[in-house]
């Protein structure tokens, strides 16, 4: 076949037990992919060409031994933040630039052992800290729709390779947004699940009470593949949580009859670019032919979210990237003077803008003071927007609402405001300050740029938001539309 690079992760299952074609020769095609077409992107930071082709050739040797599991032999890779024993893990900041990890982060390790194949370390923004891929060590991302534009953060790397078909599917990481968002602009699915879901252990944190992994593909069906694989209590996380995995794929072809959809007045004000918003009531449409009703609901916290989450996670962030001192591993300066030198020039030198402005935010936040004022409060609100959550859910199923307010911009466009880049996670950041499960799913174009609308679940209801978008992608064909040349 001379079109694999085009298959979805069900597809590639089919294909392998079919016998169409091996997993060697799919890891080859797609090598060859992005060896060719990734200079435009730059979303790859490491492709492990070697152990990769290993990796096939053992899945194909279980295949012939019998084994039929639905990611064995499928490739995809890994967002550069999770740690791979013997392999570059960066964060795509100079501070690691050397570092290789002694260990297998625990959703590597569980989609290693269901047979995936890993490519490669997907380009991301330093220490997960952007909306746009450009805060990366190694040079910005390009969106495969408009190599001009972003493809949104901090998963952008990820994103990208999906949507060029260059991986039928990745792993990313959501602190506030930042799989969903891309996923937006790139006219993929991507969904966050509820925190705790899955385990963080070997993810390198960059806010601890945010953070939640999850997966980035071209459909509901492969973000269930995958989610199946990476979801589950981990006893080495204490974050994680021991509840029972739900079948996300016995669920995806469940009717919509009855279902019970919010639409939030606050998604829909100004901020918000009208077109999308065109959008998302086309997909509100489109639902309630398969048979949910809607229910208009508020969610009176939602314009303080911003500010909390902009101190909560440079707080987590100051606490959580101290380690990176130049002692242990990682960048040194060159002939420290003392200690305090070699902290200051390492930790100086090492990280990027970006990432100083929110250890110093949150270094400030905490500071004797004012840790009341800032980080207190924050906390505060993260409580009431939960509260708004708590108390829609017993109004509606899911809630629903654009990912984004705006299509994907050009590089460089907001480098000179920050805020307004902020601004972009809006929609997305609510979920992680509440814990809740988030997808985003491709609702059509304006302009060529692709549009997301987003799904928001209760906690621990992954498989409905999965069976909603896959309902949904059933009737329509946005997700299968691919950028031009790739």
């Amino acid at each position: 076949m001379n079109d694999m690079h085009q298959l979805t992760l069900a597809g590639i299952a089919r294909a392998l037990a079919g016998k169409q074609f091996s997993a060697e020769e799919l890891t080859r095609d797609l090598l060859a992919r992005i060896a060719r077409l990734d200079p435009q992107l730059n979303s790859f930071i490491t492709v492990t060409e070697a152990a990769a082709i290993e990796q096939a050739q053992a899945a194909d040797a279980r295949r012939a031994a019998g084994e039929n599991g639905a990611l064995l032999g499928a490739p995809i890779g890994h967002k550069d933040l999770f740690c791979t024993r013997g392999v570059l893990t960066s964060c795509a900041s100079k501070i690691l630039h050397n570092f290789k990890a002694p260990y297998d982060a625990t959703v590597v390790e569980k989609l290693a052992a269901a047979g995936a194949v890993s490519l490669g370390k997907l380009n991301m923004d330093e220490f997960a800290m952007g909306s746009a891929n450009e805060s990366s060590h190694y040079g910005a991302v390009h969106n495969p729709w408009d190599p001009s534009r972003v493809p949104g953060g901090s998963s952008g790397g990820s994103a990208a390779a999906v949507a060029a078909r260059l991986l039928p599917a990745a792993t990313g990481t959501d602190t506030g947004g930042s799989i969903r968002q891309p996923a937006a602009l790139t006219n993929l699915t991507g969904i966050k699940p509820t925190y705790g879901r899955v385990s963080r252990w070997g993810m390198i944190a960059y806010a601890s009470s945010l953070d939640q992994a999850g997966p980035l593909a071209r459909s509901a069906e492969d973000c269930a593949l995958l989610l199946q694989a990476m979801a589950g209590f981990d006893a080495k996380d204490s974050t994680s949580v021991d509840v029972p995995v739900d079948d996300y794929l016995a669920t995806l072809d469940q009717p919509l009859a009855g279902l019970r959809i919010g639409l939030p007045k606050e998604y829909f004000g100004n901020g918000l670019d009208a077109r999308i918003g065109e959008k998302v009531l086309a997909v509100v449409e489109e639902l309630k032919k398969l048979g949910a009703t809607l229910k208009d609901i508020s969610l009176p916290n939602l314009q303080h979210a911003i500010p909390a989450y902009y101190v909560i996670a440079p707080a987590e962030a100051s606490s959580n990237l101290s380690r990176f001192d130049g002692v242990r591993f990682g960048y040194r300066c060159e002939s420290p003077v003392n200690l305090e030198d070699l902290y200051k020039r390492s930790r100086g030198e090492g990280f990027g803008a970006e990432v100083k402005r929110r250890i110093m935010v949150g270094t400030y936040a905490l500071s004797a003071g004012y840790y009341d004022a800032y980080y207190i409060k924050a906390q505060q609100i993260r409580r009431l927007i939960k509260n708004d959550f708590v108390a829609a859910f017993e109004q509606v199923d899911v809630i629903l609402g654009p990912t984004t307010p705006n299509l994907a911009w050009k590089l460089g466009e907001k480098n000179a405001d920050p805020v307004s880049a902020y601004l972009e996670d809006i929609y997305t950041i609510t979920a992680n300050l509440a814990g809740i499960p988030g997808l985003s799913m491709p609702a059509g174009f304006v302009d060529g740029l692709p549009v997301g609308v987003q799904l928001l679940g209760n906690y621990f209801q992954e498989s409905r938001l999965l069976n909603v978008a896959h309902q949904y992608q059933q009737v329509t064909g946005w997700h299968q539309q691919a950028p031009a040349g790739f």
